[in-house]
C-alpha cells in the first residue's frame, strides 16, 4: 500500500506537467515551461494525502529521465527537483549549465 513503485507518472503536454498517480488517483505533479532545448522545472507539489510514499521521487525521476530522452537539459528552479538532483548526482549532467561531456580526446 502506497509504495513508491505504484506511483505511475506520465506526461501531461496539455497541462504542460509530469503527473503522479497513485491507486487511480492524481497524487501530485511537476509543472515545466518548455524553453529554447531545455524545459524548466519551477514547482512539484504532492498532495498531503500522499506525501511520503514516494511520489516526489517517482515525479523526479520519470521527469529527468524523459528529459534525457528527448535530448534535452533541464533548468530546475523548484527546489524539490533541484535539491533531489543533487542527491542523485548522475543526473547533474542534464543540468542546463553542466559542461558538456567530453569524448576521450
Amino acid at each position: 500500500m502506497g509504495e513508491a513503485n505504484a506511483v505511475e507518472v506520465r506526461d501531461n503536454p496539455e497541462e504542460k506537467r509530469y503527473e503522479a498517480w497513485l491507486d487511480g488517483e492524481l497524487a501530485g505533479f511537476a509543472a515545466y515551461i518548455p524553453a529554447d532545448g531545455m524545459l524548466v522545472l519551477p514547482h512539484t507539489e504532492v498532495g498531503d494525502a500522499h506525501e511520503g510514499k514516494g511520489v516526489g521521487s517517482a515525479l523526479a525521476r520519470h521527469a529527468l529521465d524523459d528529459i534525457r530522452a528527448r535530448g534535452l537539459r533541464v533548468m530546475p528552479t523548484c527546489p524539490f527537483i533541484a535539491s533531489w538532483m543533487r542527491r542523485h548526482p548522475d543526473y547533474l549532467d542534464l543540468a542546463f549549465n553542466a559542461p558538456a561531456s567530453r569524448v576521450s580526446d
